[in-house]
């Protein structure tokens, strides 16, 4: 390849990135926030410091949902993880950038739910770009908060990811 990959599919592919930090059983999910095309923060899903990971058994209710006792979308107010989105945007609370996710752009690997809908819109982002719909997503109220929605088309990305792929077995040889 000669190109190189947009701002969005570049940032996507920081999101896919941050995904593989995920420890949640059922879904893997990454986000970067980004401000003047500069990366200002990440997250991934997964239990909260310091609580044990959902790999290692830290969710029940994930624990239930793998077992097929629970559908996707059932009783998610028993999760105990955070949601990538969520996350981002506390490490910008954390290390005092906050006021920077004003007029920013959030990429996230799946369409942000509705609660982490809100928090986009309360911090001010005005551009969410996502991978993959989410059952249960809040584009309604992004829209209605005029928070620019933009879905990717996984064929935009996936070629850079095979890109990568060949170019780290060239690069070991």
């Amino acid at each position: 390849m000669t190109s190189r990959p947009n701002w969005d599919v570049y940032f996507m592919l920081q999101a896919e990135v941050a995904k593989l930090r995920s420890n949640c059983l059922t879904r893997h999910v990454g986000c970067v926030i980004v401000k003047e095309n500069r990366q200002i923060a990440t997250g991934y899903n997964g239990t909260p410091t310091g609580i044990i990971n959902c790999f290692d058994g830290g969710c029940p209710r994930c624990l239930e949902r793998e077992k097929g006792l629970i559908k996707s979308g059932d009783n998610l107010d028993r999760c105990l993880c955070t949601h990538a989105e969520a996350n981002a945007i506390m490490q910008c609370a954390l290390f005092g950038i906050g006021s920077t996710t004003t007029g920013s752009t959030l990429y996230s690997t799946f369409a942000p739910c509705l609660e982490c809908s809100k928090m986009v819109i309360s911090v001010g982002i005005k551009r969410v770009v996502s991978l993959a719909s989410y059952p249960e997503d809040g584009t309604a109220i992004l829209s209605q908060a005029n928070v620019m929605m933009v879905m990717l088309k996984k064929e935009q990305v996936i070629p850079w990811i095979s890109y990568l792929d060949n170019r780290m077995r060239s690069d070991s040889k």
